[in-house]
């Protein structure tokens, strides 16, 4: 099952909290019913933590089943949370908004096209996947140009076939174009969801909501 949902009024969710498929992460002050929406239809268990002392969860934090690559501006007692559930890269140094120069599942990453190449080399190693560097739409910020689960990657609605082609290139997932939020193509921004279920942003329309499920693989 999945639907739409805000955080105290603002559906831009993907900024706020990111999810795997076992958990989710959120800030402590989020709404009861929004952490309780994600327990429902995604299945997850709840990790309440800021990030860098901020409530960006999905700005700040990227990876897979594997590992999270976190913001290297996180303060000791986040990480401490975070490590109870996987092991953590630090991202460091300017591009540090781990959620948004990153799009990562448990197959691929892609990340911010100036990212230097030992990093991304370093990621991969760390995330066990082949790393792209790449942007969707012509926006380099990957990780809110495009939303990707195990069973399929939602990107930009600007994304070209080259961009496209980079993806499909590395892994056998469907790759396909959508927006959020009443035509936002920041697809990262608007939408939260894992294998089993999702959540979008309130102003996603059903037409939107059709291509996320048809794309993300929820259509019966």
């Amino acid at each position: 099952m999945a639907g739409t949902i805000d955080l105290a009024g603002d559906p831009n969710i993907g900024v706020f909290a990111r999810v795997f498929e076992d958990i989710a992460i959120v800030h402590p002050a989020a709404p009861a019913a929004f952490t309780a929406a994600l327990e429902r239809e995604l299945d997850v268990e709840i990790v309440k933590t800021s990030v860098q002392e901020s409530s960006i969860i999905g700005s700040l934090v990227a990876g897979n089943s594997r590992g999270l690559v976190v913001s290297g501006l996180a303060i000791d007692e986040e990480l401490a949370v975070l490590s109870d559930y996987r092991d953590i890269f630090l991202l460091e140094g300017s591009m540090n908004a781990a959620g948004n120069v990153i799009l990562a599942n448990d197959y691929v990453a892609a990340v911010h096209p100036g990212m230097p190449v030992d990093l991304v080399e370093e990621i991969g190693l760390f995330l066990s996947v082949p790393v792209i560097r790449l942007s969707l739409g012509s926006i380099k910020t990957v990780g809110m140009a495009g939303f990707a689960t195990n069973r399929g990657i939602l990107v930009h609605p600007r994304a070209n076939d080259t961009e496209i082609a980079s993806i499909e290139r590395v892994v056998d997932l469907p790759v396909g174009l959508g927006s959020v939020n009443m035509g936002s193509g920041l697809v990262g921004t608007g939408l939260l969801a894992n294998s089993k279920g999702y959540l979008a942003g309130s102003a996603t329309t059903g037409i939107e909501l059709g291509r996320i499920e048809e794309v993300l693989g929820f259509l019966e």
